[in-house]
């Protein structure tokens, strides 16, 4: 059983600049099959966006999505994690902040995301959770 977050990580996340068209991060999305993507200055880290912000904080909001930058559709007050954190700590915050998905960072720089579809499948790969975060998606 995996201890470590390195153990269960997606690796190399997509990554896209603050002022990148909220247009364009959703083609990302569509075409590389995310629901995530890493809003980056360079390689630092400065937020996560997921289709979901794409659509509350940015579309529903009026405005021309190909000129409206992710900048604004971002989350910024981010919880992160490195790889050699244990699992149970990436657990812990994921529950004490409510979020599904966290950033591995190494110096803050990103590196990976940890998401709770990830931890059901190392740790109950038969629960509906798990199940469904193993599934192929259908195209």
């Amino acid at each position: 059983m995996a201890q470590h977050v390195r153990d269960i990580m997606t690796g190399d996340p997509v990554t896209v600049e603050p002022q990148t068209s909220v247009a364009e991060v959703a083609r990302i999305m569509r075409d590389e099959d995310l629901g995530v993507v890493l809003v980056t200055d360079g390689d630092d880290l400065k937020g996560l966006v997921t289709d979901r912000d794409l659509v509350v904080r940015s579309i529903c909001q009026g405005g021309d999505p190909e000129r409206t930058t992710v900048a604004g559709a971002c989350s910024d007050d981010l919880v992160t994690v490195t790889a050699d954190d244990d699992l149970g700590h990436a657990v812990e915050l994921m529950r004490e902040h409510s979020v599904r998905r966290v950033p591995v960072v190494d110096q803050g720089h990103p590196v990976g995301i940890v998401s709770l579809g990830d931890l059901a499948m190392e740790r109950d790969p038969e629960s509906a959770l798990g199940d469904i975060s193993a599934a192929r998606p259908h195209t």
